[in-house]
């Protein structure tokens, strides 16, 4: 059910990432996915990777994403998108947030456990061992059978997208015949819309995990009270 406001609803899109083009890419396909009653507020890391690549820069885009939650915005929104793959800092947001709250990752996942299994299909090899210990801790991620990664990372992919349509559909035609699935969920903020390119060419129903996201924040398990410890927020502004 989606939370009753005196105006417009107002969704809350955080990007861990540094990178403000790749923001505004997010919020164009978030806005387009919503219901036209909903306003996406975006915001961009105030510090960390351009894009998360990394074991450090996803260590980093936690703080980012509680930082952002505390100086965006005047008042608490309706809802909050955390714009990564990785669901940085999403369970302490929940913690805290006064509102419904999910990742790409999470709400892929509860998008492509429509259709059964499912498997992932991100850039960057780092991906793969942060993966394998965030879907355990996911509603759905015991329905994903395997998780491919690509070489080019996604920065790589956001900055060359028809080299990368070619890439992820080379790398979907292989995950296929080496683990037959239900559906295949195309995981980044870099990736906004290239499944609904690609699923012509594609045999079984692909997962767009910005678009997933816009359609499943208001079924997303709502949080706290809105406000984190005050020893957090003074470190994180000391």
């Amino acid at each position: 059910m989606a939370p009753e406001s005196a105006g417009p609803r107002r969704l809350l899109l955080i990007n861990p990432n540094t990178t403000a083009a790749l923001t505004q890419t997010l919020a164009r396909y978030v806005q387009a996915a919503l219901p036209g009653d909903v306003v996406v507020e975006p915001v961009t890391a105030r510090f960390g990777a351009p894009y998360i690549a990394t074991e450090v820069g996803y260590a980093v885009a936690a703080h980012a994403a509680l930082d952002a939650w505390t100086t965006a915005l005047q008042r608490p929104p309706d809802a909050a998108i955390i714009g990564c793959f990785g669901d940085p800092g999403l369970f302490a947001l929940r913690e805290v947030a006064p509102c419904p709250v999910t990742g790409l990752a999470e709400a892929a996942l509860m998008e492509a456990a429509a259709h059964g299994t499912c498997a992932v299909v991100t850039g960057g090899h780092a991906w793969g061992p942060i993966l394998e210990r965030l879907l355990p801790t996911l509603q759905h991620g015991h329905t994903v059978r395997d998780i491919h990664t690509v070489e080019l990372d996604g920065a790589a992919l956001y900055a060359a997208p028809d080299a990368a349509e070619q890439v992820l559909l080379g790398a979907c035609t292989t995950l296929l015949r080496r683990q037959p699935v239900d559906a295949i969920v195309l995981g980044g903020a870099g990736l906004a819309g290239v499944a609904q390119r690609l699923q012509p060419h594609v045999p079984v129903p692909l997962i767009d995990s910005v678009t997933a996201a816009a359609r499943q924040v208001w079924d997303a398990p709502r949080g706290g009270h809105g406000a984190l410890p005050a020893w957090v927020a003074h470190a994180m502004h000391a």
